[in-house]
């Protein structure tokens, strides 16, 4: 019997992957459990809620799969609910450690080369591009919090200003000291 086909974009994210020992079937199953367009961009092989499966990052969520004979799990990390994203290494393999809505999900045993990469990766869907900054100038996360603190400040001065405790040129002096941080 000839093997099944898999999908163009599964079979890529099979390819990175590496040693995908013991989750053949899980890749099999996986087009069926994937939403109407979605497509596959990094898959992990790893141990969650008792058994091994695959880590999948697709263009829309990230996902748990593991499609046994006596165990079936699934579980949805949708980027809008994931808070943070963290990797361990240890000396061969790592885990991810994924934060939503209260809750932590912990996947073991991933191959050390691939799982930092992959949270990488996660991390630029989860985190909304206008508020990241390049990592060859991590001053702009700095700049950002700068002008917010500077808005928080000028409204301050505004309601010490209203309630009589501020005279109108004190209030235009700090403005100004304060706009001219920006």
């Amino acid at each position: 019997m000839a093997a099944e086909q898999l999908r163009d974009d599964i079979q890529q994210a099979k390819d990175k992957a590496g040693v995908t020992w013991g989750s053949n079937r899980e890749f099999r199953k996986l087009e069926s459990h994937l939403w109407e367009g979605e497509k596959v961009d990094q898959i992990l092989t790893g141990q969650y809620a008792g058994g091994l499966g695959i880590l999948v990052l697709s263009d829309r969520r990230m996902f748990f799969l593991k499609d046994g004979v006596l165990k079936q799990v699934s579980e949805d990390f949708p980027f809008s609910k994931i808070s943070s994203i963290q990797w361990n290494s240890g000396l061969a393999l790592g885990s991810v450690t994924v934060f939503v809505s209260g809750n932590k999900a912990e996947i073991t045993s991933v191959a050390k080369q691939l799982g930092k990469a992959f949270v990488d990766a996660a991390r630029d869907r989860i985190a909304p591009s206008a508020l990241r900054a390049p990592e060859s100038q991590p001053e702009a996360i700095f700049a950002a919090q700068e002008v917010e603190d500077v808005y928080a400040n000028l409204a301050k001065i505004g309601q010490l200003r209203d309630a009589g405790v501020l005279t109108p040129e004190e209030f235009e002096t700090k403005k100004a000291e304060l706009l001219a941080r920006i």
